[in-house]
């Protein structure tokens, strides 16, 4: 199939879109019905969206199974970060969403190396060989993934009435050599499927400062990604091979960042809760005053100011390529992968904090939204170049990302606040709930 860069484009858009809409139906029903069923759901849509791609034979097919694709792929981002928050608590998740985000990213660093071998074996072959991965790893979650969601498990302690369910937690529980708490066994009654649950926090004052906050800088950085394949042909003369090389920095940026910004995470809430603790009155601190904000998202304007300094740099040896070295350019993308993953991972871990409930579909709407607005900065990106230049379109980009920062501080003054009043509001709707049950 001969393909132009418009049709390109567009796949990019829609597989984008996708991405971000449909993880607000996946989210929400593994929040109620489970976090193994739902994954094993997705990878099947994933794997026979592939089986489909393989065999397409013109592009108006590739469109739409691209997009059932994304449909499939994107959504084990929101079950991963719920599943994350099932098994961990506060003091150490920030470390795990590091490893998670690392997992998530290997392939940013690998796929564009991989993808570069295999089209010289055909553009189906790239299908056919994310057919294969996509098969066994949906046979390796059916061995070994437990389910996890606390509502019908509790801690792991709690035998599962779906059979689906049961496997394989079953046998961990009958080899664990954990010794359960009582009091932690308790499982909470299952709600229905809210399935405009993550819409309704994407528009909370609760989240929404955060949450478009990091779309900006999502879309910024996917930005950059779309535009270094033409930028990097066009201005240094390379070859498919070579610019998914160029790729590797970015990802192994993103992988180092979010493993390192994990642990000091998890070292920063330690703080910020030890003092909590020495300030608290003498029957003990009180959890629902608990400086969230502070614990999670002080390191946040860090990691801003280096992805504006470096998408800034980018920006502008691009445009001026014949006089600087391809090497500066690339190492740029190391920072700026290194940025935006700390940040997304910082927020995740915030958001899965302050919606203990709705863990999936809390992810679900930060992806939402930056997906959405990812979509729009790709489909701009090329035509702003060629109007005004690499320089200036970077340029205009860290422009957004500085005015997007005032999201950050609505956020920390204004956060607690707001917690606190959702708090108190789903409180008394529990006592209502019981008073008529």
């Amino acid at each position: 199939m001969d393909v132009s860069l418009e049709l390109i484009n567009l796949t990019v858009t829609s597989y984008l879109i996708f991405q971000g809409i449909t993880p607000s139906f996946w989210g929400p029903l593994s929040d109620v019905k489970g976090r193994r069923i739902t994954y094993c759901f997705t990878f099947l849509v994933f794997l026979g969206a592939c089986v489909g791609l393989a065999e397409s034979r013109n592009y108006a097919t590739v469109i739409v199974l691209r997009s059932l694709q994304s449909a499939g792929s994107a959504s084990t981002i929101a079950i991963g970060a719920a599943v994350i928050g099932d098994i961990t608590t506060r003091e150490e998740r920030g470390g795990f969403m590091g490893v998670f985000q690392a997992g998530l990213l290997a392939p940013v660093a690998i796929g564009p190396v991989i993808g570069g071998a295999l089209t010289t074996l055909g553009w189906r072959a790239i299908f056919w060989f994310l057919t294969i991965y996509s098969a066994v790893f949906l046979v390796l979650l059916i061995i070994l993934l437990p389910e996890t969601l606390r509502s019908a498990v509790s801690n792991g302690s709690v035998r599962p009435s779906s059979l689906i369910a049961r496997f394989p937690l079953n046998i961990y529980q009958k080899t664990t050599k954990v010794e359960f708490r009582p009091q932690a066994t308790h499982v909470a009654k299952a709600s229905r499927i809210d399935l405009i649950g993550p819409f309704r926090i994407l528009f909370s004052k609760q989240a929404a400062p955060i949450i478009v906050f990091l779309g900006v800088y999502y879309a910024v950085w996917q930005m950059s990604i779309t535009a270094m394949s033409t930028l990097f042909k066009s201005n240094y003369g390379l070859s498919e091979t070579e610019i998914g090389l160029t790729y590797i920095a970015n990802g192994v940026g993103s992988i180092i960042g979010t493993l390192i910004t994990g642990k000091i995470l998890d070292a920063d809430y330690r703080r910020v809760k030890t003092k909590h603790e020495s300030q608290a009155p003498e029957d003990g601190p009180d959890n629902a005053t608990f400086p969230i904000e502070k614990a999670r998202l002080r390191l946040v304007p860090i990691f801003a100011g280096l992805q504006c300094a470096s998408i800034l740099v980018f920006g502008w040896t691009i445009q001026y390529s014949r006089r600087v070295h391809i090497a500066v350019p690339i190492i740029t993308t190391f920072f700026t992968g290194w940025a935006l993953v700390s940040t997304q991972s910082v927020i995740m871990t915030y958001l899965v904090d302050v919606f203990p409930d709705q863990k999936a579909a809390a992810s679900a709407s930060m992806n939402l939204a930056r997906c959405l607005l990812a979509a729009g900065s790709t489909s701009i990106v090329g035509p702003l170049i060629n109007a005004v230049g690499a320089g200036w379109t970077f340029t205009i980009a860290v422009a957004a990302l500085l005015v997007a920062l005032i999201g950050i501080g609505i956020q920390w003054h204004f956060g607690k606040k707001w917690r606190m009043e959702a708090e108190a509001k789903r409180g008394v709707d529990s006592e209502q709930e019981n008073t008529r049950s």
